[in-house]
């Protein structure tokens, strides 16, 4: 037989020990048990509640107690980016956060019998939603948001704010571009359900814009909305538009587009100013015309194209064309009188030699054109050579000398002549590049007054007007002035503004229905 060792005995005295623990740490519960809820997880109770909750829950039922009743959808709109105004396509492209709120009567609990449960999160696909749309979508998906996870309180009210990524349709004024504004509009509204069905209230006549990203084009001035209503037939559709005031910042089109054009106007200028004798003013004149019609291409591909309106920039640079077009008719012409001569059969009128070399150099500040060599238009007369009385061998020796000194009377009678026809060629030369010399300076004065005048009356309507803000402060002080320091003066009674500036309340008419919120 086996016989236990002391090692035996102490191996079991412990396990004997460990038993013993073991009842005693369990004596407790034993003594005391705990309630049968507290064992029950969040999770089970969420879980139960979600069970409960969605038993014979249907999504596509308006969740109303009576047939007659309206569900009131809260709405606002959170702006978080202007991704891009396509003035091309008329598209506006923008990222959102649709704010949603309604009762749903169908799914409330008493948060006592759920541990108290006050809010839980759902898919939004397993309720039923309000089908709000964007009316103006340009991209084929009228819903345009993302199916995120709502949120459902203990009495119904159910929270979504879902994101949106839009492309609406705007019709773009280009008329001051690149200064120019845009006012671009997106209408929300129920897509199937009328207003007694359900109805929209504005949450918040602002668009909220604390998160919004800056975009680099583009400065949203003022994004506000308001509730309108159409009628069709015997029902009405509430929706809700956002106005959305766009400024463009032209810092990158002035740069680039506008002093580049400005440039090429100071060049035609420069066009007179280069000598005639000197090919390149065709070749600079041409180059300019070039050069605009590539930026004339480039704001093409801009701009919309529209017969409605011109661009300001568009008809700047119409303008520019016309004038380096006539400054190259005009070249043409100035080099023409330039090269003009006697040779080629255009002698000089007298009254142009009046205008062009007396009067006009002195009102144009140029130095008068002289003449370095002057010959006397004296009748040079042939002398009458007459040889001595007598007869005899000196007789003949005069007559031989007679004839010499008459054949070189003749020539140096042909040698002034032909001295005094090359002087009147040259003289002629001379006085017709000098005409062109001047009618260069009058074109020169001429077309930089009409590019100066012709910029700042083509920019001017693109200038800022006064804000309300600027105008404010000026006003109150005439006002204060006059009516303290001066009362027998007449002060300021009222001022024009724009209504958009002002505080304006919101006006229905009790009895219409189809009206729209003013």
């Amino acid at each position: 037989p086996y016989i236990p060792t002391k090692l035996d005995y102490t191996l079991y005295t412990l396990f004997i020990l460990d038993v013993l623990c073991s009842k005693l740490l369990l004596l407790p519960l034993v003594l005391f048990p705990p309630a049968q809820e507290d064992f029950v997880s969040l999770a089970e109770l969420e879980y139960s509640l979600l069970r409960n909750l969605f038993r014979g829950y249907q999504k596509w039922v308006r969740p109303v107690q009576h047939a007659n009743d309206t569900i009131t959808v809260r709405f606002g709109l959170k702006i978080s980016q202007l991704v891009d105004v396509d003035e091309k396509n008329q598209l506006m492209t923008t990222n959102v956060w649709l704010w949603q709120e309604w009762i749903d009567v169908k799914l409330k609990w008493d948060p006592e019998d759920y541990g108290g449960i006050t809010s839980i999160r759902v898919p939004s696909e397993t309720i039923w939603l309000p089908d709000i749309v964007l009316y103006e979508n340009a991209d084929g998906r009228f819903e345009g948001s993302l199916m995120t996870k709502a949120i459902v309180r203990w009495d119904g009210t159910i929270t979504w704010t879902p994101p949106a990524s839009y492309k609406s349709s705007c019709t773009m004024d280009v008329t001051f571009f690149p200064f120019d504004r845009q006012n671009c509009s997106m209408k929300f509204g129920s897509w199937t359900y009328d207003g007694n069905m359900v109805d929209l209230v504005l949450v918040d006549h602002y668009v909220d814009r604390k998160d919004f990203f800056d975009n680099g084009e583009w400065e949203i001035l003022n994004a506000t909305g308001v509730k309108g209503s159409r009628r069709d037939g015997v029902y009405w559709y509430p929706f809700i538009t956002y106005s959305f005031i766009l400024k463009r910042l032209p810092l990158f089109y002035t740069l680039f587009l506008i002093i580049p054009c400005l440039g090429l106007s100071f060049l035609t200028v420069l066009v007179f100013y280069l000598p005639s004798d000197e090919g390149e003013k065709l070749s600079l004149s041409t180059s300019v015309l070039v050069s605009l019609t590539v930026f004339l291409l480039v704001i093409e591909e801009i701009i919309p194209s529209s017969s409605k309106v011109i661009p300001l920039i568009g008809e700047y640079l119409l303008f520019i064309m016309i004038f380096v077009t006539f400054s190259i008719i005009v070249t043409v012409f100035v080099i023409n009188v330039h090269h003009r001569s006697s040779a080629t059969y255009h002698p000089m009128a007298p009254w142009v030699k009046s205008l062009f070399l007396q009067r006009l150099p002195r009102l144009l500040c140029m130095r008068g054109h002289t003449d370095r060599y002057h010959f006397p238009d004296i009748e040079m007369r042939s002398p009458e050579l007459k040889p001595r009385r007598g007869g005899g061998r000196r007789g003949d020796e005069n007559q031989a000398w007679l004839a010499m000194l008459e054949k070189a009377t003749n020539s140096v009678r042909y040698i002034s002549r032909h001295i005094k026809k090359e002087h009147f060629i040259r003289e002629v030369v001379q006085d017709w590049k000098f005409v062109a010399q001047v009618l260069d300076r009058i074109f020169l004065w001429a077309f930089l007054t009409v590019s100066i005048l012709g910029t700042i009356l083509i920019f001017t309507p693109a200038l800022p007007s006064p804000s309300l803000q600027q105008l404010i402060p000026l006003v109150w002080f005439l006002f204060d002035y006059d009516l303290l320091n001066k009362p027998n003066k007449t002060f300021i009674l009222c001022i024009s503004v724009v209504a958009t500036n002002l505080y304006l309340p919101t006006v229905r008419f009790a009895a219409c229905n189809d009206c729209l919120e003013l």
